[in-house]
């Protein structure tokens, strides 16, 4: 077993009084998500077209282990138009944290979906000024429909950077007491914005669903500056399950705002994946 970078902190804040037993129990499902033997590398991923809204197809890349525990629906940040090809190859943001790192989750026992824009905007802007519409949600609505045909996992949406706006809107706009969607959990959350409603700005507080923040303290890109993170903790309040992970250490190269930066948590991947995939895992 691979060691993690002893640079890497991710920390979960302390438990309240009471909650130890809970506690316990999720470092226990850590401790066995790293010593047991991971699903292979190269385990296989297919191409999946689905119709959506009429006349609109939606495509995104699915792996999945032999026996999946949940499944992850990923949102990449950036423009989010990955153009993925009908074999598979990524157009456009394959080096993106949650593209790149695809094949970890899948490690951790997750199946996993990587969305791509639907048929209807494969041109630029692609996914910009689309992810917090009602047409987005139903896109993604449509695949969570797919997943829980193939398997009676619970899914989460995960998202990163930009693709937190995905994650976020779709979590605000669903609930798993109406069925579907199971958890969500945001990475490099765009905290701060002056030209679009950012993630703490979504009413999240409403949803029943359980939480998790993963967020690099060291993040240099001003729109998910760590210092406001007191802001979207606030919002979602103290209902349901709610977690930040604060990671630190990797690398740091090129844009502040980029995948290879502290912002995509570059040379850290597998450390904060595992522990994403572990509380996943236990909620």
């Amino acid at each position: 077993m691979a060691i993690p970078d002893p640079a890497l902190l991710c920390a979960l804040p302390s438990p309240a009084k009471g909650s130890m037993r809970r506690l316990l129990a999720f470092f226990l499902i850590a401790v066995a998500l790293g010593f047991c033997q991971a699903v292979p590398a190269n385990v296989s991923q297919r191409v999946v077209d689905i119709p959506t809204r009429p006349g609109v197809t939606q495509r995104f890349v699915y792996l999945a282990p032999e026996k999946p525990r949940a499944a992850v629906i990923l949102f990449a940040g950036g423009h989010g138009g990955l153009q993925i090809s009908p074999d598979g190859k990524f157009g456009w943001g394959e080096g993106k944290f949650l593209v790149r790192s695809r094949r970890l989750f899948s490690g951790r026992g997750l199946a996993v979906v990587v969305m791509d824009a639907p048929s209807d905007r494969q041109n630029p802007p692609y996914l910009g000024g689309y992810r917090q519409t009602p047409k987005h949600v139903a896109d993604v609505k449509a695949v969570i429909t797919w997943i829980k045909k193939q398997g009676a996992w619970p899914v989460w949406l995960v998202g990163t950077s930009v693709g937190t706006y995905s994650a976020a809107y779709v979590a605000a706009e669903s609930d798993r007491d109406r069925g579907g969607l199971d958890g969500l959990a945001l990475t490099s959350t765009i905290l701060t914005h002056d030209k679009i409603h950012p993630v703490p700005a979504l009413p999240l507080e409403k949803r029943k669903i359980p939480v998790l923040v993963a967020h690099h303290e060291q993040d240099a890109c001003p729109y998910c500056a760590y210092a406001d993170m007191p802001r979207l903790m606030e919002k979602l309040g103290t209902a349901g399950k709610r977690k930040l992970l604060t990671c630190t250490g990797g690398r740091a190269k090129g844009d502040p705002c980029d995948a290879f930066h502290h912002h995509g948590y570059y040379g850290i991947e597998k450390a904060v994946v595992e522990k994403i995939a572990a509380w996943i895992l236990f909620n």
